[in-house]
């Protein structure tokens, strides 16, 4: 199992793992062997970073999710796209694509893209046809290097966080990570970080949504909540899929300004947050830096420059020729 504490009726779970750049769309990326789980019904509403439940063996019994391409079985593959498409397919334990998945929060299927710098991130939800290979508009936003997250539930298994890596190519000025701030502006919407995440323990991070200097009490709610928040750390880009306390329409949970999350990080490090929200018919995405553990130590700084290189034709890399 990772490393995770149940909270609020999801699952947490980060661990401080730092890995090189994985092999660029292609699966180089680090294997882990089938494991087999249990299935505990007891609570179906899990963070995407806690893949598993019950007895696990193998090398990701100790990994939070997204830093592996193949895990119990399951292997993300990148598949032939047009320029402009992103597409991939999942294979089972038998080899065949994986055609049958879980609706978790709304969808079969979260595709979560950052470069591996972090200056870059999308969620998107893509299409399945009838021979298991997803499809969606490409996510990748310019040159450089992009971790790719497969979050999806299999028919009757348990929750599971995919990742690989793909390379845009092109000349890339690489971004130092932003300092952390309690306060950033998107779209007009002024989003307030009250929290500081600690290692070893339980914080709750609360965001607060105002516009025009008045707060927001009439969030909609977007795939099943009126929040959701990524946590990428810096440097393997260990992935942290969560929701907030509450459910709309509920009875109990205001549609803001206030959005509060339970985590618990179990080590020090820099992280990137990325909070997707609905108002206005539109969804607006948030991200805040943040340290958890020593608050005097700065975030370590990315490479100044760097070039991607252009990838193999032969590895298939998806999504390629992108703007």
């Amino acid at each position: 199992m990772n490393t995770a504490t149940k909270l609020s009726g999801f699952a947490l779970g980060l661990v401080a793992v730092f890995g090189a750049a994985y092999g660029i769309g292609n699966l180089a990326d680090p294997v882990a062997p089938a494991a087999e789980t249990r299935h505990d019904d007891s609570d179906n509403d899990h963070g995407a970073g806690d893949t598993g439940h019950g007895d696990e063996s193998g090398a990701s019994a100790h990994l939070p999710g997204g830093l592996l391409v193949s895990e119990r079985g399951y292997t993300f593959q990148p598949a032939a796209a047009p320029a402009g498409q992103f597409a991939f397919r999942i294979t089972g334990p038998d080899g065949a694509p994986v055609t049958r998945f879980e609706v978790a929060h709304d969808k079969r299927m979260h595709l979560i893209v950052a470069r591996r710098d972090l200056s870059g991130f999308r969620h998107v939800h893509p299409e399945m046809t009838g021979d298991g290979t997803w499809r969606v508009a490409s996510p990748l936003g310019g040159p450089g290097v992009w971790r790719a997250f497969a979050d999806f539930t299999p028919e009757g298994g348990e929750p599971l966080t995919l990742g690989l890596d793909v390379t845009v190519p092109g000349d890339l000025t690489a971004r130092p990570l932003p300092a952390p701030v309690t306060s950033t502006t998107v779209d007009g919407y002024t989003v307030t970080l009250t929290g500081t995440p600690e290692p070893g323990r339980t914080s709750r991070l609360t965001l607060s949504v105002s516009r025009d200097g008045r707060p927001v009490t009439d969030l909609q709610p977007y795939l099943g909540a009126y929040g959701h928040l990524v946590a990428l750390r810096q440097g393997d880009l260990a992935y942290l899929h969560v929701h907030p306390e509450g459910t709309p329409g509920d009875g109990r949970t205001p549609a803001g300004p206030a959005i509060t999350f339970a985590a618990e990080v179990p080590s020090a490090g820099a992280y990137r947050l990325y909070l997707d929200f609905r108002h206005g018919d539109a969804v607006h995405t948030a991200e805040f830096t943040v340290l958890a553990g020593d608050q005097t130590a700065p975030a370590p700084a990315a490479p100044a420059s760097t070039t991607a290189p252009t990838p193999d034709a032969g590895h298939g890399t998806p999504g390629h020729g992108h703007s």
